[in-house]
C-alpha cells in the first residue's frame, strides 16, 4: 500500500454519480458477494467463494466478451523441474522497472503453478506434447514457462473452461448485458452497485461484499489490442467511489500488433517472436540490435520504444515482422489465429513480411490492492486488470497478467466470501441517493467525442511523451469533460464516455507529472530514469465537488 513518501493527486473534477437516483423509485436486489466484470479475475474470484454464500458475476456484455478471452500469449508459471521460482521474480523484476513489490512477485510466482492445475482440473485443455505441457519462451523471459492452449489462443481455451466451471455452480447467478454505473457507497463502505440491465432500466444491486474486476481501458486509445468493452469503467467507478488509483501513467504497448490501415487492430502475440521471428524495418533491415543485446526477446517496452524509434528513421508506419525463415508447416501449426488474421488481408505468414506497430494493450495502473485485494474502501476488493497490485512495476513482464487475475481472484474471493458469510450485513436498501443541480440534457454526439478522445490520447499520450503534449492533451481532455462529465445519459454509449475521459484524465496528468522515463512511461524530454526522486508512486483520489 502507500508509503509515506507517496505523491497524492486529487484527480479530475467529477460528479460523484453519473445519474441521478432514489431508492424510493428504483427495483432492488440483493446478493452476498457481487462479482462486477466476467473475465479470468472475475470467474476465479466467483469460484473461490463459499458455496453457501449467494454470488452474482455481472458483466457489461456477453460473458464471452472479455480481454481474458483474447489473451493469445499463455500463462507464464515455473513448470520445468530445471526453472525456479527465484528466476521468474527475477526476470519480473528485471522487467518491472525496479518499481515492482518484490514480496507481492515472490508470492503470485510461487502460487502460479497450484492456480494452472486448478484450471486442468477445471476442464482446460493446454497444449501438450508426449503427455506433457508445452512450455514456450517471450520476451524477458529466461526460461521456457510460457503455457498455452490453442497455439495462440489460450485466452479463449481457458475462459471456455472457467465459463463452463461457473455455470455449474448453484450459488452463482451471471447477469449477462449489465453495465455498472457506479459503486454505491455509504461512510466508506462499498454497499454494492448502480446496474443497468438489458433493458437499460437501472436497478440498486446491493452486496454484502463486492470484489471490482473490470479489466483494462485500451479503448481509451485509438490504436489497442483491447475489445471495445475495455473503457475503464472498473477504474472510473472506482474513483468516483474514493478508492484509491495508483500509476496510472504505466500504460504497456504491444510491440507488435496488426497494421492494416482502415481495418480493425488484431495483436500479433509475443510467442511469435519467442518462436524466432525477426523485425525488420521497411528496407528489410533487423534493427533490434541497435537497441537491445536481446533482440527481439527484449521486454515489451523496450521493443515498442525501438519500433517507434525505427519508423522515426525511416518515416515509414509501421515495421514487419518476417518469418520466412521458420518453417512453414510449424508457422501454421503453432499460431493459427495469426495465420488466419493475415490471410484476411491477403497475407502468407510464413512468407510476407506482416506489418506492425504498437498498440495499447495493458493498463499497469489501476486500484490501489493488498496482497488479498484489499482496497481503501470497506467490503470491496479489486483483481487484475483494474488493479495496481506491485507486481508489474512499471512494465509487466509478459503472460504475468493471466496469472495475477487468477493469484488475486482466488484469494479475493475466498477473504470476500469468508467476510460476508462470518459477518454477514443485513441487506436491505440504504438511505443512499443522488441528485445534481447541474445536469446537461443537451444533445451529444458521442461516437465523435469518443474518437476525438481516443485520437487524442494516441497521437499525445502515446508510447512517446513530452510536455508540450501531455499539456495540450490535458486541456483537450478538461475541455470535453466540462460538457461531458455533468451530462446525463441514458446510454452505455454516454456512460462509457464519461469512464473514457475521468480515465484519461487520470493518465495524462501522472504522465505529465512523472518527469523521468521508466518501464512503460516514456518522456522523451526526460530520458532518463530517476531512482532518487521518482522510485515511488502518483495516486489520485476522488475529492467531492472538485479539487
Amino acid at each position: 500500500m502507500a508509503s509515506p513518501h507517496d505523491t497524492l493527486l486529487a484527480g479530475p473534477d467529477s460528479p460523484r454519480y453519473l445519474i441521478d437516483f432514489h431508492p424510493k423509485r428504483l427495483a432492488h436486489y440483493f446478493c452476498d458477494v457481487l462479482v462486477i466484470g466476467g473475465g479470468l479475475a472475475g470467474l476465479r474470484a466467483a469460484n473461490a467463494v463459499p458455496s453457501q454464500a449467494h454470488t452474482i458475476v455481472v458483466t457489461k456484455d456477453k460473458i464471452q466478451e472479455s480481454n481474458s478471452n483474447y489473451a493469445q500469449g499463455g500463462i507464464a508459471s515455473v513448470w520445468d523441474p530445471e526453472d525456479r521460482f527465484e528466476d521468474h521474480v527475477r526476470d519480473t523484476l528485471t522487467a518491472g522497472g525496479n518499481l515492482c513489490d518484490e514480496s507481492v512477485v515472490d508470492m503470485v510466482v510461487r502460487e502460479a503453478p497450484d492456480r494452472v492445475r486448478e484450471l486442468i482440473a477445471w476442464g482446460t485443455q493446454f497444449d501438450r506434447q508426449d503427455g506433457r505441457l508445452m512450455l514456450g519462451r517471450e520476451g524477458g523471459h529466461s526460461h521456457e514457462r510460457i503455457i498455452h492452449a490453442l497455439g495462440d489462443a489460450t485466452g479463449k481455451e481457458i475462459m471456455r473452461a472457467m465459463i463452463d466451471h461457473t455455470r455449474r455452480q448453484e450459488n452463482i447467478q451471471i447477469w449477462e448485458q449489465s453495465f455498472t454505473i457506479d459503486l454505491l457507497t455509504l461512510d466508506n463502505v462499498c454497499h454494492g452497485a448502480i446496474i443497468a440491465r438489458g433493458d437499460g432500466i437501472p436497478v440498486m444491486l446491493w452486496a454484502g461484499q463486492t470484489i471490482l474486476c473490470t479489466g483494462g481501458c485500451g479503448q481509451v486509445y485509438r490504436e489497442t489490442t483491447n475489445p471495445r468493452v475495455a473503457t475503464g469503467d472498473g477504474h472510473a467507478v472506482a474513483f468516483r467511489a474514493g478508492a484509491k488509483l495508483r500509476d496510472m501513467e504505466f500504460m504497456q504497448f504491444h510491440p507488435t500488433v496488426l497494421y492494416i490501415a482502415g481495418s480493425s487492430r488484431t495483436l500479433v502475440t509475443e510467442a511469435i517472436r519467442g518462436a524466432g521471428a525477426h523485425l525488420v524495418d521497411c528496407n528489410g533491415y533487423r534493427f533490434m540490435s541497435e537497441y537491445d543485446v536481446r533482440l527481439e526477446l527484449a521486454p515489451r517496452d523496450v521493443v515498442s520504444q525501438s519500433i517507434v524509434k525505427q519508423m522515426e528513421k525511416t518515416q515509414h508506419p509501421c515495421v514487419y515482422l518476417s518469418l520466412n525463415h521458420l518453417e512453414p508447416h510449424r508457422v501454421q501449426e503453432e499460431f493459427p489465429s495469426f495465420t488466419a488474421a493475415c490471410r484476411k488481408f491477403g497475407l502468407d505468414a510464413s512468407r510476407d513480411p506482416i506489418p506492425v506497430r504498437p498498440g495499447a494493450h495493458y493498463m499497469i495502473g489501476g486500484v490501489e490492492v493488498d496482497d488479498y485485494g484489499r482496497t481503501n474502501i470497506q467490503a470491496l476488493w479489486a483483481a487484475g486488470e483494474v488493479t495496481s497490485s506491485g507486481l508489474h512495476g512499471a512494465n509487466r513482464l509478459a503472460s504475468n497478467s493471466l496469472l495475477e487475475g487468477l493469484v488475486y481472484g482466488a484469494r479475493a474471493g475466498e477473504l470476500a466470501g469468508e467476510a460476508a458469510i462470518a459477518s454477514p450485513r443485513e441487506l436491505r436498501a440504504l438511505p443512499i441517493a443522488y441528485s445534481s443541480n447541474h445536469r446537461s440534457n443537451e444533445s451529444l454526439d458521442t461516437v465523435d467525442i469518443r474518437n476525438a478522445v481516443q485520437s487524442l490520447m494516441w497521437r499525445l499520450v502515446g508510447v512517446q511523451r513530452r510536455q508540450d503534449r501531455l499539456e495540450e492533451a490535458l486541456r483537450g481532455i478538461r475541455s470535453y469533460s466540462t460538457y461531458v462529465l455533468p451530462h446525463t445519459f441514458q446510454s452505455v454509449a454516454g456512460w462509457e464516455l464519461q469512464n473514457l475521459l475521468t480515465v484519461s484524465h487520470l493518465m495524462t496528468e501522472a504522465a505529465l507529472v512523472r518527469t523521468e522515463s521508466r518501464g512503460v512511461h516514456m518522456r522523451i524530454d526526460f530520458p532518463n530514469t530517476d531512482d532518487q526522486d521518482w522510485r515511488r508512486h502518483l495516486h489520485f483520489q476522488f475529492v467531492a465537488g472538485g479539487k
